[in-house]
């Protein structure tokens, strides 16, 4: 049974989301402040965290921040507003996707499956299953490990699919709505930010500068993996 973790302050919501994820086939743990879900994150070890970004105490952007800054668990926040610069700000501090309030509880669902099935199929279609040298950059196919200048890489399982996704095809040009059906799942128009943030985060952990070596943007179209 996959383990979820939710922070949501509002009593109903988090009831409401605690017993429709528990009827769907998910351990679920739901708690009321940041505060208590940082603690609870070690021992309960969830393997997806559902955050609401208006907490009160410790924001939800703050626990975003500070779960990444000790774990790689995909999570998922929750917005009162679909067109929030709140969003862009939470994909920024390390979330792997949002669910826009109202929530609704298989959308929910299928958003947690679809995280759990990127991160336990992390290799894209094609993609060569051996360590690849880049200049600095290595990618370890196998073992699903990136260095650079010789440094471990910790990246979250969507830049991990990410950088998987572009650097297996060194050249080509993928669109914003091609990522996002191949590293998100998502086939509807709306979430490009996701593409967007996540590449922002990916650039700043493999150090890149204005002139990105690595993900380059193609103005107009997308991304492309630059070797050097």
């Amino acid at each position: 049974m996959p383990r979820v973790l939710i922070v949501e302050d509002d009593q109903d919501v988090r009831r409401a989301l605690h017993l429709s994820l528990r009827h769907q086939g998910h351990e679920v743990l739901a708690v009321e402040t940041g505060e208590e879900g940082l603690e609870r994150l070690r021992p309960f070890r969830p393997d997806v965290v559902i955050l609401d970004l208006m907490l009160p105490g410790i924001s939800g952007l703050d626990v975003c921040r500070r779960i990444r800054d000790r774990d790689q668990v995909p999570i998922i926040v929750v917005t009162a507003r679909g067109d929030d610069i709140d969003v862009v700000v939470g994909l920024e501090a390390g979330a792997d996707d949002y669910v826009v309030k109202p929530v609704r509880a298989r959308v929910l669902d299928a958003r947690i499956r679809a995280v759990l099935r990127r991160q336990d199929a992390t290799l894209p279609d094609g993609a060569r299953p051996r360590a690849e040298a880049h200049g600095e950059l290595v990618i370890d196919r196998a073992g699903l490990e990136v260095t650079h200048g010789g440094e471990a890489v910790s990246l979250a399982p969507s830049e991990l699919r990410l950088l998987l996704t572009l650097s297996a095809s060194p050249g080509q040009v993928f669109s914003r709505q091609q990522l996002l059906q191949s590293v998100w799942e998502h086939s509807y128009h709306g979430d490009i930010r996701l593409v967007d943030a996540c590449v922002k985060r990916l650039r700043g952990k493999l150090g890149e500068g204005r002139n990105p070596r690595y993900v380059q943007t193609v103005r107009g179209f997308g991304y492309r993996f630059g070797s050097p």
